[in-house]
């Protein structure tokens, strides 16, 4: 597993994974409250990318990128 300590590192890796195989591609997200931590999870089973963050803000940009996600997930273009 690999944890990225950039958001824009993570946004294009994950991009990319979710295009190379779209059927295989899942996302998890885990908050913890203790730590008030979030961790965003993408993986195809051979490739684990990471991402955690403790500020806000980056909460705006991790949305925007899940609805760009899933978008990408209900379109038929391919």
């Amino acid at each position: 597993m690999t944890f990225l300590k950039s958001w824009e590192e993570f946004e294009k890796a994950a991009e990319k994974l979710y295009l190379q195989e779209p059927s295989k591609v899942r996302y998890t997200m885990k908050y913890t409250h203790s730590k008030n931590q979030l961790v965003l999870k993408i993986t195809d089973d051979a490739v684990c990318l990471q991402f955690k963050t403790e500020i806000a803000q980056d909460l705006r940009k991790i949305d925007k990128f899940i609805n760009n996600l899933v978008r990408h997930m209900v379109s038929k273009e391919t």
